[in-house]
Formats: structure tokens, sequence, C-alpha cells
């Protein structure tokens, strides 16, 4: 039987992660730094446990301006502080609503920058494990992310992403670029089947590169995401793939 889990970027204020976390298996929930506040937090914990959806944090950067998604260049203690300080309020919140927090994912620019920097993985797995080391640490397949979570001995989920492009090192494709996002739903079920089924996916420069995923994103930002999220559930259930948490 082939699992995969399909992750979804919550609490960020898009105003419909009701509608989208029936068909999902986690929940990446804003901290309350690019995206989210304390009330936030909690609603959408609340959601999680009504659809038995695993509560993962999503820490990023101090930035609510630019969403996140503006690269900092900070020192590697200051990075730990703060994903430590956004794990552990919603270790709190979540804790205190009788859930137990499965994993977390970093967001935006601190994601991205932390999938090609070694040093900036590792201050995060640290992070991490030092909150709880039965954490699942999620980060871009074959990233610096996956690395530093096996080197931390922490458990991790290799990610691939529904509604993003790739280039030909596997990276995603900058939103600043057009094209970056898949808009479309066809494209979006045909790329998450290819990367599922047959473990690839296209590049923006016409290669095909090899994915091995064990978890889906699905941002929760976009305005196509309820769409996408109900009918990537039905596609991914038709080809006999069970959703389920990493």
């Amino acid at each position: 039987m082939q699992t995969i889990d399909l992750n979804c970027d919550m609490g960020e204020g898009a105003g419909h992660d009701a509608d989208i976390m029936p068909y999902i298996s986690s929940a990446n929930i804003a901290c309350g730094f690019h995206a989210g506040d304390e009330d936030t937090m909690k609603r959408t914990v609340e959601l999680a446990l009504q659809y038995s959806v695993a509560v993962g944090a999503h820490p990023g950067f101090a930035d609510k301006e630019n969403f996140g998604r503006t690269e900092k260049y900070l020192p590697l203690a200051e990075v730990y502080d703060l994903v430590s300080q956004q794990i552990y309020s919603l270790q709190k919140i979540a804790h205190g609503m009788g859930a137990t927090m499965h994993h977390v994912k970093p967001h935006g620019a601190l994601y991205n920058m932390a999938a090609k920097d070694s040093a900036l993985a590792d201050v995060i797995a640290k992070a991490v494990k030092d909150a709880d080391g039965n954490l699942v640490l999620y980060g871009l397949y074959n990233s610096f992310l996956i690395y530093a979570a096996s080197s931390a001995g922490l458990r991790c989920a290799a990610e691939v992403f529904a509604d993003r492009r790739y280039d030909r090192d596997g990276n995603l494709v900058s939103r600043k670029l057009e094209g970056a996002l898949i808009e479309n739903e066809a494209d979006a079920i045909k790329q998450v089947l290819r990367m599922v089924l047959n473990n690839e996916v296209n590049t923006v420069e016409g290669l095909v590169i090899k994915v091995h995923p064990q978890t889906i994103c699905l941002h929760g930002d976009g305005v196509h995401a309820p769409a996408f999220a109900k009918k990537i559930h039905a596609a991914l259930l038709e080809n006999g793939i069970v959703i389920k948490r990493r």
C-alpha cells in the first residue's frame, strides 16, 4: 500500500482553512512571526483536532510585511531563538488543547535558504531537536534540511510541492519569476501524480529530475487552494494512494 502525507500551510489569514482541512493529513500552522497570532493558532489547532490532522509549527522570519518571503541574513544564534520561540509558542497552545505536536516545517525564505545552506539547516534542526526529539522536520527533498534532520537524529519528511515549479537543481523557482506558481488544477494534479507514482518532475529548463516524496505541500494562501486540496485528495485516492501523516 502506497502512502503519502498531504500538508498545507495554515493559520496565515487566507480565510479558507476550514475548507482545506478535511482534505489534508498535516497542517503547518503559522506561529505569529510571518503571519497569525495566538487566537489564530488556537482556532487552527481546533480545526486540526476536528479532522484528525497532524499539528505542526510553521516558523518563519519576523516579517509580516513581506509574509516571511524576504531573505534575512541573521546570526545563527538568532535563527535558533526565533525558531525555538515559535515552536514553543505553538507547543504551549497545542498541549493546552489536548493536541500533540507532530512536526516542524520552516516557512518561506527561511525554508528556501536552509535548503541550500547547511549551517542554517543544522541550527534549525538543533532547535527542533531541543524542543522535542520526537518531532518530524519537513524539508525540501534532497536538501540540506533533510540531511540536517538525519544528522540530528530526527525523523524527517522529504517534501515536494503541488503548486510550484522546479529548477534543474531541484530547488523551487523563485516567486519573482514568471511561471513559478502552478495555478491550473489539471497541471497541479498531473505534477503530483507524476512525483508520487513515477518519482520524477519536469523542470523549467525542460529536464526531468528524480524525486522521492514523503509529503506533498499545498500552499494554503493561494486563491485556488481549496479546489486544489479537494481535487488532489481525490486524485491520490483514485490512484490507490492512501493519504496519511508521515
